[in-house]
């Protein structure tokens, strides 16, 4: 077979460790080499295709380690499909997801793990892998965790909230955590109090305070915290390491602070949507405020400060989408009179990238940290580093050129993700992703899209690169 080499000349490449001129040879879908521009070596490459990046960015293709694509939820189904939603990925410049599989209560692991794989196999525009969250901890799918870490399946997420649904007891957290410890699997929590916000959801209710806005006025932040405090005891005592996800709360910040102060190997994750949005967007007249539900919920504008702080603090290392989308009209009107009704996510997997790039400008992280904290970490913190998230020789060709000055508007009018609202409407934001690589295939092509549905390929994951 006659190799497939690209060319891209010109730009200025970014990782999470450097900046540097260099232009970039990839060949057979992995990075060749790098050189300096207008260095012999690099004046010396041929190629089927060369790509101009002059005056772009050459940045490693995103990671979203955080996604729920097709996921049943509240008596329906978040609305991007892997087919829909991987292509919006690859539109941001998100090259690899990381999605959860679901266990079902009193079914085994695999058989949801399966339902995943059924769901995603030929669809998906750019890589994928798979987490699995745990909703029925007892002693077979104890056992089958240690297969599933074999299988490539090396995180398990856990839930102290939704009571009823996918809530795990503190019992069950701590078994969970001793096999995590014992076969190498990171545990991921989502940190609430779900028994003690069932109590304040009834209550509100029986007030008559139905609308949207209650939903985050009953979640509350010291819930968070608390189940922060309560998930990091847990791992002490199994000596397990844990991973956060969806940390909105100044005081959830600052529980994982202090145990990062500890040396304890715990991580956080935030996600655009508590970084750029609030209780002001919950807040919003009529029933506007639904598109802005999701759990944890958005807070009160003073708590971005601490989440920034944060992210350049390295008390969170990750921005992850938590991409969960549901549409308007059908979908968020089901809580209509009710708010615990609406169901939770908000769509996001398009909009990372470049909304991590506007905290760039606007001075939040530097052009580095932009990309540890949206590729390189968590490529090392769910094992998929240096395949994915870095560009450098050996490394899966994700890459994409970047143009920081074009300015664009944020809208559902022309985003990718099949969900009839955007949570950033309006917003203008400056930077904007141009071509995009997928091992070594372009799926975008200077803002149009030549990706195909069943390029993205399953990649089975080592275990976490950070213990």
């Amino acid at each position: 077979m006659s190799s497939n080499r690209t060319l891209i000349r010109g730009g200025l490449v970014v990782t999470a460790a450097d900046e540097v001129h260099a232009d970039v040879l990839v060949e057979d879908g992995r990075i060749a080499a790098l050189a300096a521009h207008g260095s012999a070596a690099a004046e010396a490459w041929t190629a089927d295709r060369t790509i101009d990046a002059t005056g772009k960015y050459v940045i490693p293709g995103g990671v979203d380690a955080h996604t729920h694509m097709e996921l049943p939820f509240g008596g329906t189904s978040a609305s991007d499909t892997f087919e829909t939603g991987t292509r919006a990925a690859a539109w941001g410049g998100t090259t690899t997801i990381v999605d959860f599989a679901v266990q079902s209560t009193g079914r085994a692991l695999r058989e949801g793990l399966d339902a995943w794989y059924a769901k995603a196999d030929g669809k998906c525009a750019v890589d994928y892998a798979f987490h699995m969250i745990l909703s029925d901890v007892n002693e077979g799918t104890l056992k089958e965790m240690d297969l599933l870490v074999e299988e490539g399946i090396t995180s398990f997420k856990l839930f102290m909230a939704y009571p009823g649904v996918f809530y795990s007891d503190d019992g069950q957290i701590l078994r969970a955590m001793q096999r995590g410890a014992a076969n190498g699997g990171l545990i991921m929590m989502h940190a609430e109090n779900g028994i003690a916000i069932d109590v304040l959801v009834e209550q509100a209710l029986a007030r008559g305070e139905t609308d949207p806005r209650y939903h985050g006025e009953v979640r509350k932040a010291l819930l968070e915290a608390e189940a922060t405090h309560r998930a990091i005891q847990l791992s002490r005592v199994a000596g397990a390491p844990l991973y956060v996800v969806h940390v909105s709360a100044e005081e959830a910040v600052a529980e994982l602070a202090a145990a990062r102060d500890k040396g304890l190997p715990v991580f956080g994750e935030t996600c655009p949507q508590y970084l750029f949005l609030s209780t002001d967007n919950l807040a919003e007249p009529g029933f506007e405020g639904a598109k802005y539900v999701c759990s944890t919920p958005l807070r009160p504008r003073e708590h971005q400060a601490a989440l920034w702080r944060g992210l350049r603090t390295n008390d969170l290392q990750v921005v992850s989408t938590d991409h969960c989308p549901f549409c308007f009209k059908g979908q968020k009107e089901l809580g209509r009179g009710d708010f615990s009704k609406i169901p939770n996510g908000l769509p996001g997997v398009e909009n990372r990238m470049d909304l991590l790039h506007q905290a760039v400008v606007d001075g939040h992280i530097s052009r580095r940290r932009w990309i540890e904290i949206a590729c390189a970490t968590p490529a090392r913190m769910f094992g998929l580093y240096p395949q994915k998230g870095t560009i450098a020789p050996g490394s899966d060709a994700d890459v994409v050129v970047y143009d920081p000055q074009a300015e664009q508007v944020l809208s559902a009018e022309t985003h990718h993700m099949n969900v009839d609202y955007s949570a950033y409407e309006g917003r203008r934001v400056t930077g904007r992703v141009e071509t995009v690589l997928s091992r070594g295939e372009v799926v975008i092509d200077a803002g149009e899209y030549t990706g195909r549905a069943g390029h993205g390929a399953f990649v089975p994951r080592a275990t976490c690169q950070y213990l």
